[in-house]
């Protein structure tokens, strides 16, 4: 991707829901120099950082009320990024589910994922954001 004509090199980042959002924050832990990484309902742990991250920012967002993401879970990542010195920040969304970006996901059968009414737009904005900050457009 560096080497298509109308991609700045310095100028790449990574962005993700969900199962997509596992996948980009995997770059950053590969330390392949990426401006930023924002994703949602996707924080994994497991494989640490290979090399420190410089430049790059980290900015999940996920649902307080996650199963697939406990407090255990956020402290790990907590821990693998300061480990890391990454620039780092994680948005907890209060009272949210699992994929509560995502409204056709209510399924009783599918205990802790569920749409959130506010949380969605909250979620893309911080994303948006980040990539604002890391990524500012020329004027």
């Amino acid at each position: 991707m560096r080497a298509a004509p109308r991609t700045g090199p310095d100028r790449i980042a990574a962005v993700g829901y969900g199962t997509g959002g596992a996948i980009a924050l995997e770059p950053g832990r590969d330390g392949v120099g990426l401006r930023a990484t924002g994703t949602v309902n996707a924080l994994t742990t497991g494989r640490p950082v290979r090399r420190r991250a410089s430049g790059a920012r980290c900015g999940p967002g996920i649902g307080s009320e996650d199963p697939i993401t406990p407090p255990a879970q956020r402290e790990a990542f907590a821990a693998e990024m300061r480990a890391a010195g990454v620039d780092w920040r994680l948005v907890v969304h209060g009272g949210a589910l699992h994929a509560f970006h995502h409204p056709p996901v209510d399924h009783p059968a599918v205990p802790g994922v569920g749409h959130h009414p506010r949380h969605p737009r909250r979620a893309r904005h911080d994303v948006v954001a980040l990539l604002a900050e890391c990524l500012p457009v020329a004027e």
